[in-house]
């Protein structure tokens, strides 16, 4: 392949026209400064070192990673963007999620709340000489929230099997709910001894004070076998 002379430079790739002709205005004895002039002897000779093919393929190669160098840019900010926009849709999801949670939270509590009030009173039912045990679990289940009445049911079945006369002869536990003393019930009526409602108002009053509700007191009966 042939090389490239400062005498033959005029026909040197676009890219080292100016060098040309700088050295081209020296052959003519156009006054350049000496320094000048070596600086651009030196880099024709460097060029002229270069087959013409290479120098082809030299500028292609320099574009090619130019190209390379402004797509893997280009990623980098595609990519950064993306992140930045899951980030954000990433918190207004746990948002709205957080939200919907206490609005069905304040829902559940405003039902829970208009259940307990709807509840009947131990002393709006007229007192009887005695109580089967349908009507006293009839009478529960008018005066127990809706969603707490089966757990309120499952205590009173292990504890007195709806007996609101039960006594535990060792203990001296009394009534549906077994209270120990059975005389603590006097503090919603002093009939507690023979009324199944006085002992259902003191159960209930009982297990919503100490466990927050029925529920809860049955869970922790079942981990511990009395409450």
């Amino acid at each position: 392949m042939s090389r490239i002379s400062v005498r033959g430079f005029a026909v040197a790739s676009a890219t080292a026209v100016t060098t040309v002709g700088a050295v081209v205005g020296v052959a003519q004895s156009t006054p350049q400064p000496s320094g000048d002039f070596e600086a651009t002897a030196a880099n024709a000779t460097l060029l002229a070192d270069i087959p013409m093919g290479e120098q082809a393929q030299v500028q292609i190669a320099s574009l090619t990673q130019q190209a390379d160098a402004q797509a893997a840019a280009a990623d980098a900010v595609a990519k950064k963007s993306a992140e930045d926009a899951a980030r954000i849709q990433a918190a207004k999801d746990a948002k709205a999620k957080k939200e919907a949670a206490e609005e069905a939270e304040r829902e559940r509590q405003a039902e829970e709340a208009v259940s307990r009030s709807a509840v009947r009173d131990a002393s709006s039912f007229a007192t009887q000489s005695s109580y089967s045990v349908a009507e006293v679990q009839a009478m529960a289940r008018q005066m127990i929230p809706g969603d707490q009445f089966q757990c309120f049911s499952n205590i009173v079945d292990h504890e007195s099997t709806w007996n609101y006369r039960a006594t535990n002869p060792s203990s001296g536990a009394y009534g549906l709910v077994q209270a120990l003393p059975g005389s603590k019930m006097a503090s919603v009526g002093a009939d507690w001894q023979t009324n199944p409602a006085t002992q259902i108002k003191w159960g209930l009053n009982y297990m919503n004070d100490r466990y927050g509700g029925p529920c809860e007191t049955w869970r922790f009966w079942q981990a511990n076998h009395w409450y």
